[in-house]
């Protein structure tokens, strides 16, 4: 790859995670202003509140730690920025593919028409289970963090043990502990949100898909106008589609590149980057489009900056 085209897609990189940075900070600051003006937030609002707090923290992690990484690489594998930047990393992306996956399920529950009563009994009960929920979100965030923590710990052991020595065959180490040990620890902690998230979101589009069908054949009758209510179920069907696509990217780029095979070096390192960042810096627009509170919220903020800049 030419360098120019590298830059330009760090340059991309960088935009990129700074549109989501300012989208996310945008639901925290919505939601958490009407969380203090009325004392309390629906359900559904609360995750999306706290997915917001989590993906912000985790786009300016993951900016910080690969522009440090890319311009400082002997002092990222000497210093305390790996194990520094991982841990705060670890915990952030666990907790985002956690309550993306609570998300998708509280839609489900909310959104899907089952008569099944263990469905019924779920839609009921979910909405009041929401905090712990949230708690054990951090908890499991926070054991895989420390199980994350202990291999950098031991790869930065092991990196200044062959400088020492003189040892070359730690790249071979490294990447033994790449394949043998953090593969299967991402492999093991994120299979289980991703599938809890697919199952979810297979019931929603199923429902949703049903549900157009039954009132299409009405909307198309020559002496009745479109229906609204079909129009809002196709913008909900494919708001959930792109979500499910931007998700299962994030977490087959995240797979592959617990391997290893996209470093500092590797021309394809900024593509591979932005994919990994894409479902946090894309997905939030499209929960802002769709989401009433927020998108009025937004209407009123860009009419405020027009006046401003009017003024």
């Amino acid at each position: 790859m030419q360098p120019v085209l590298g830059v330009f897609f760090m340059l991309l990189f960088v935009l990129l995670c700074l549109l989501g940075i300012a989208a996310n900070s945008f639901i925290v600051l919505a939601l958490g202003g009407e969380w203090r003006r009325r004392g309390r937030l629906l359900p559904a609002d609360l995750v999306l509140l706290s997915l917001g707090c989590s993906r912000f923290g985790l786009q300016w992690v993951g900016l910080a730690n690969n522009l440090y990484y890319a311009l400082h690489l002997g002092q990222y594998s000497r210093g305390p920025a790996r194990q520094l930047f991982g841990l705060h990393w670890d915990f952030l992306n666990t907790a985002t593919f956690w309550l993306g996956a609570w998300l998708s399920v509280l839609f489900c529950a909310k959104i899907a028409s089952f008569g099944h009563p263990a469905f019924l009994w779920l839609k009921w009960r979910l909405p009041a289970s929401v905090p712990w929920l949230l708690l054990s979100s951090l908890a499991m965030s926070t054991v895989v963090t420390l199980l994350f923590f202990w291999g950098n710990h031991a790869m930065y052991h092991g990196f200044l043990m062959g400088e020492f020595s003189g040892n070359r065959s730690y790249r071979e180490w490294s990447h033994r502990l790449e394949i043998h040990y953090f593969l299967p620890l991402k492999l093991a902690t994120l299979s289980v949100p991703c599938s809890l998230f697919l199952a979810s979101m297979a019931l929603l589009i199923s429902s949703l898909r049903r549900h157009v069908r039954r009132m299409r054949p009405r909307a198309a009758r020559p002496q009745d106008p479109q229906d609204p209510r079909a129009q809002a179920h196709v913008r909900a069907l494919k708001a959930l589609v792109s979500f499910l696509t931007l998700y299962a990217l994030s977490f087959v780029s995240l797979i592959i590149d617990a391997v290893g095979l996209f470093t500092s070096e590797s021309d394809w390192y900024w593509p591979w980057q932005i994919l990994i960042y894409l479902c946090t810096s894309l997905h939030p627009f499209i929960l802002i489009l769709g989401n009433l509170k927020l998108r009025g919220a937004c209407r009123q903020l860009l009419l405020l900056a027009r006046g401003f800049w009017e003024a």
